[in-house]
């Protein structure tokens, strides 16, 4: 049982309060004791379990398993001798009640059989006490009143969920990795999809990307007006709709520019395939209606999450994010863009050093989740101060920060040879070029797109009219 008036000797932690946070001496005597009798055992099943000196509440207890856990580190024997002779080397061995002590532990604890029991027993107490402490610190944010509660929220959700994190993170073995790692492969022999991950609804891009893989971070990066964000919104589309013969995802989109009216009617003109100009200006024939409420009835069901909340800071963004993957389970995430993104904890570093933190949390936020990420990305003016030949975009131009570079799994260029003069293939004014200038796990290169600029629409290169020349049969042969 938990609480005072336990058996043991030794300082104890502080009280929580007037309260007596959760322990069992009990329980941290008998793991001390079975890892004085088995340590090879005992001490590997504490450091699986995450145990910790921490995860003891007596103090002594905290020397005794630091000593045990440094010996077993040194590949030393650990037993009554060895803790012994540590403890006296480093002065200790008095303050944890002596060789009396340790001989006790180890009477006291007649079966090493029951061992992960008792670790189970502090692993929970420690939890709890961790949990009681990150409570106390947001509730002294909350009386000291200088913090918006918005961000309070945040960083309260953010500590809880790093403790769920830390609870659910387990060591597999090689042996396991391999046996699970065998299953996706009969999986996909069996399925023959040729997608391994979402898919983005472009051929060509699946193509080399194999979709939109779980955990990744994929930078869409481009100079103003050149379209990137209705590519990915082209694409948020594509995946909530389950285009190409993909099953509907949900998706969650950040919009920190776009407010959510102006990108729900892109999406209906885009889907529509009716200029947003014409609507504007109530310049709508009888068929174009017709065309933009099948458009609205098409899109009203798609599981699409809009948040357009302005300058959201990275630990609010991923608590959102965080909450539409539980609500919704959100198979995709688009942010536009990170440079609109704040991490206040990093500002006064520099706008560079702000960027790089906001671009690791983002990867991180991509891997907790296991979603793709797709995020748009600024680049610098660089490619307009090159001449022709040269001012093709590059991994250098990404603006800020080269830790977007190094965080991406995927970073793809998007540009349109029309919009510069001087470029050989100027003349095609619906060429879009997407350069994948990175790719962590496959191959790199250029994809020709269509953009049908009237109603912001990137398209197949093989398709007219909305229709795809190709069957879709033929498309999956090619991916």
């Amino acid at each position: 049982m938990a609480g005072a008036g336990e058996a043991g000797s030794g300082a104890r932690t502080p009280r929580s309060g007037d309260r007596v946070p959760p322990h069992s001496e009990e329980a941290e005597r008998a793991v001390l004791g079975c890892a004085l009798q088995d340590a090879a055992r005992v001490l590997d099943l504490c450091i699986e379990r995450q145990i910790s000196p921490a995860s003891f509440h007596v103090q002594s207890h905290q020397s005794l398993f630091e000593t045990m856990l440094a010996l077993h580190g040194d590949r030393k024997p650990v037993d009554f001798v060895t803790v012994a002779e540590r403890l006296r080397e480093t002065g200790r061995l008095e303050s944890v009640g002596g060789e009396d002590e340790l001989a006790r532990l180890i009477g006291g604890t007649p079966t090493t059989a029951h061992a992960e029991y008792y670790i189970q027993r502090v692993y929970e107490n420690h939890l709890l006490r961790r949990i009681i402490d990150a409570a106390r610190v947001v509730t002294e944010d909350c009386y000291r009143g200088d913090v918006e509660a918005e961000s309070l929220l945040s960083t309260a959700e953010e500590a809880f969920f790093s403790l769920s994190e830390k609870r659910m993170a387990t060591e597999r073995t090689w042996e396991q990795l391999i046996k699970e790692e065998a299953k996706e492969i009969e999986k996909l022999i069996s399925e023959k999809k040729g997608l391994t991950g979402v898919s983005t609804g472009y051929l060509d891009i699946d193509h080399k990307l194999l979709g939109m893989q779980r955990g990744d971070l994929i930078v869409l990066a481009a100079r103003p007006s050149m379209g990137k964000t209705s590519l990915a919104l082209n694409i948020a589309e594509n995946v909530a709709l389950g285009e190409r013969n993909q099953p509907p995802r949900p998706v969650a989109v950040f919009s920190l520019e776009m407010s959510a009216e102006s990108l729900v009617r892109r999406m209906i003109c885009c889907r529509a395939r009716v200029p947003a100009q014409l609507l504007a200006t109530g310049n709508v024939g009888t068929e174009q209606h017709g065309l933009l409420m099948g458009a609205m009835d098409k899109l009203g069901k798609a599981p699409i999450y809009v948040d357009d909340t302005a300058g959201l800071e990275a630990l609010d963004l991923r608590a959102r994010a965080r909450r539409l993957k539980r609500k919704y389970d959100v198979q995709l995430i688009v942010v536009d863009y990170l440079q609109l993104m704040n991490f206040s904890k990093f500002a006064a570093e520099g706008r560079q050093r702000e960027t790089a933190a906001i671009s690791q949390a983002l990867k991180g936020m991509a891997k907790e989740l296991k979603v793709p990420v797709l995020v748009l990305s600024q680049l610098s003016r660089a490619p307009e101060t090159r001449d022709s030949k040269s001012a093709i975009p590059k991994l250098s131009d990404l603006r800020d920060s080269g830790a977007i570079e190094q965080d991406a799994d995927v970073v793809m260029l998007l540009r349109r040879p029309s919009r510069y003069k001087n470029d050989p293939e100027a003349a095609d004014q619906r060429l879009a070029i997407v350069d994948i200038a990175k790719h962590r796990n496959g191959p790199t290169g250029e994809v020709h797109l269509n953009f049908e600029e009237s109603f912001t629409r990137f398209e197949n290169r093989g398709m007219e009219g909305g229709v795809d020349a190709s069957t879709a049969e033929d498309a999956e042969g090619r991916i």
